[in-house]
């Protein structure tokens, strides 16, 4: 017996328990390889609204893609915001100019102070966005900038964590270089139990769900 077996043993005659390692671990495994988890009813849609609400994020719908730019434009001046933006490259495309919005499709550098993504897929338990990094979706557009306006389909918000990972698994062959999941803006308590917004990343969360497909 090894010196570990041996203190656990000795723990384990101190509280009365003579059942071994083994037997505890088989009668453990169903718990451990299948934690119980809350069931999600309802309109899953509506549960990352709210939710999404409840982590200090602001959500805008539009009914199609088209309306996107009008939707962010909306949101930049409601809020004050420079319409001056960086985006993923792959959000090029959408008509930015014509809302009066200036995109620079690249990753967000020192200076940035809005930054649009898209989002792989949405979680309704959380209010939990899962973005993926990439060529043309670098990370650092979620990260840097103080204002941070996702992009999101209706048609991709699961119900919980392990529908999103099942996902990425059925869809892509490997995992990115990171994976990031956003639950409203940055924040921390460690300053007397004070929240504040913006400690080490956005201060602002900002999402367009879209719902066509």
């Amino acid at each position: 017996m090894d010196s570990r077996q041996d203190i656990l043993g000795r723990i384990r005659q101190r509280l009365g328990r003579t059942v071994d390692h083994q037997t505890t671990l088989a009668a453990a495994h169903p718990t451990l390889t299948s934690p119980p988890r809350p069931t999600i009813v309802g309109d899953l849609r509506q549960r990352f609204v709210d939710q999404s609400l409840a982590q200090s994020t602001t959500v805008d719908s539009v009914t199609d893609w088209q309306q996107v730019p009008d939707a962010v434009a909306r949101y930049l001046s409601a809020s004050g915001l420079a319409k001056q933006v960086v985006g993923w490259p792959l959000l090029a495309g959408h008509a930015w100019s014509a809302a009066g919005i200036e995109f620079d499709g690249r990753g967000a550098r020192d200076g940035d102070t809005v930054g649009i993504t898209g989002c792989y897929c949405a979680i309704a338990e959380t209010g939990t966005l899962m973005v993926l990094s990439g060529p043309e979706t670098p990370a650092t557009v979620s990260l840097l900038p103080e204002t941070h306006v996702a992009i999101v389909a209706a048609s991709r918000v699961v119900a919980g964590m392990e529908e999103a990972w099942q996902l990425v698994r059925g869809e892509r062959a490997e995992l990115p270089r990171a994976v990031n999941f956003i639950s409203g803006p940055s924040r921390t308590g460690d300053i007397e139990q004070t929240i504040v917004l913006g400690a080490h990343g956005p201060y602002r969360v900002h999402v367009v769900l879209v719902s066509a497909a």
